[in-house]
């Protein structure tokens, strides 16, 4: 019987969701279906198109949530349905993931597969822990080994064999068997000095690193509460970790950061946080609603040539904007002779789709400086912005007499993500980026009853500042309203 559907293995990385290769991404987002295991991360899942179906069939050292032949018979079932498949492993699907064993099954049916080679943890986990796992000084070969064994059976390894290849050992998947390695390496003749290390949880934030001896080792290991997922390096090489390693030194190596952006504007501040070191919760406690029906809008659009000054304090703002007056038939020459103001370069950058540039942009970022910036351009102004915006600008224009029109493009709805994770993160100190009062808002409303005296809030300016001091959360604040100055005050905090 003939069918369209189709299986393609990729290999998820290490863990860092930017070791996820291009195509692995290509192949991720066109998905019908996703059959992935539990080495995955949560920021690599987020790539998932939201209407395909998600099968989790995670598994961990000694017990499978799925086995291995329903999983099998999982992907061929999806494909024969004609469905587009992607199963979804941790590493490389080939090296150690069974990955040929899921592809038997499909060959014997006629199901079309492509496989799609992921970075192995095997090099990637050490290069990390600043291991080079060949140097020429030290070894010309590496050697990839599982530290697994079949359950109730012994750990079968040529300890001797490895011992005379004289390279670099790898070991995979082995620490419950890490003194049995160790032992059956020494007994074999490797020299106990022989430099060695344990990475766990490698290429993540949370990597834990143990540099030891052979003999040493498993009591190293043990004394750090080392837990799977776990590489292990056997070598001369692991005595060059301490003058490389990079990882460890990132400057918020260590740290926690829950980003409080709306969901479809944190990527670029989770992204930079996390090349920095951090471990970075997306907790997105606001989002942007358009007004569809909002007759305001469309009256001040129609009347657009009565007005002096059009402001913009956010940069969703130009985008609603401008969609409407396009639907009503108009394009930019509506505004001709008009001054356009912005609040801030971000929002300022949001007018080049369109042909614009923002006249006025205050040096400082936050609506008290554009009010002040504005109170030298004569009215009328039309003020077009999120139905919750700060008092400072009608005060200032109802101060200076200025007529203005304030129009709501969107309203700022407060959202309820699982909190769970962030309530355990409040029992320890926890960084927490604020962009603007309505975040800080989201933020406290989420978790009711909780004290955030232990929270340090990032905040991207003085106002957002205020507004989380009256909740009792202590602030820090960015020299300027910019993504990149609350990049320094998370470094700095």
């Amino acid at each position: 019987m003939e069918h369209n559907g189709n299986v393609i293995l990729v290999g998820a990385g290490p863990g860092d969701p930017g070791l996820l290769t291009q195509k692995g991404r290509e192949a991720l987002v066109q998905a019908q279906v996703v059959v992935y295991d539990r080495l995955v991360g949560p920021e690599i899942l987020a790539l998932i198109p939201e209407n395909a179906e998600k099968i989790d069939v995670g598994k961990q050292a000694s017990r499978h949530i799925v086995p291995q032949e329903q999983i099998n018979r999982i992907l061929l079932e999806n494909a024969l349905a004609g469905k587009r498949v992607v199963r979804l492993k941790g590493g490389d699907p080939f090296l150690f993931g069974r990955g040929g064993e899921e592809l038997e099954l499909l060959a014997q049916n006629g199901v079309p597969f492509q496989v799609v080679p992921g970075v192995t943890s095997a090099l990637a986990v050490p290069a990390y822990a600043g291991i080079p796992v060949t140097h020429r000084d030290y070894c010309s070969s590496v050697h990839i080994i599982t530290g697994h064994a079949r359950a109730g059976a012994p750990l079968r390894i040529d300890f001797e064999a490895l011992c005379r290849a004289g390279g670099t050992l790898v070991f995979l998947m082995g620490v419950s068997t890490l003194p049995l390695i160790c032992h059956g390496l020494q007994t074999a003749g490797m020299a106990p000095e022989t430099p060695a290390a344990v990475i766990e949880r490698g290429t993540l934030p949370r990597q834990l690193k143990v540099i030891s001896t052979l003999k040493n080792l498993p009591q190293a290991a043990e004394a750090a509460r080392v837990e799977s997922p776990a590489v292990i390096v056997v070598g001369a090489v692991c005595g060059l970790s301490d003058s490389f390693d990079w990882f460890d030194r990132l400057p918020l190596k260590g740290k926690t950061i829950v980003v409080t952006r709306p969901a479809d504007r944190s990527g670029t501040l989770c992204e930079k946080l996390r090349a920095l070191g951090g471990t970075v919760l997306p907790y997105p406690c606001i989002r942007t609603v358009p007004r569809e029906d909002n007759p305001a809008l469309d009256e001040a659009i129609h009347g657009l040539s009565q007005y002096r000054c059009l402001v913009f304090t956010s940069p969703a703002g130009p985008e609603l904007f401008f969609r409407r007056l396009f639907a009503l038939g108009l394009d930019a020459r509506a505004m001709a002779g008009m001054t356009l103001a912005a609040i801030g370069p971000k929002t300022a950058a949001a007018l080049t789709p369109f042909g614009l540039r923002a006249d006025v942009v205050p040096e400082i970022y936050d609506s008290e400086h554009l009010a002040q910036a504005l109170a030298r351009i004569p009215g009328p102004v039309l003020l077009c912005r999120a139905s919750q915006g700060s008092d400072a600008l009608p005060a200032l224009f109802h101060r200076e007499g200025i007529p203005f029109r304030d129009v709501a493009l969107y309203d700022t709805v407060y959202t309820a993500p699982n909190s769970d994770a962030i309530r355990a993160l409040l029992r320890q100190p926890l960084l927490v980026t604020f962009t603007s009062a309505s975040t800080v808002r989201g933020f406290v409303e989420s978790l009711p009853g909780e004290d955030f005296s232990r929270v340090l809030g990032c905040c991207i300016g003085p106002q957002t500042a205020r507004e989380a001091e009256k909740y009792g959360i202590p602030v820090t604040i960015a020299r300027e309203a910019t993504v990149e100055s609350l990049i320094e005050c998370v470094k700095g905090a």
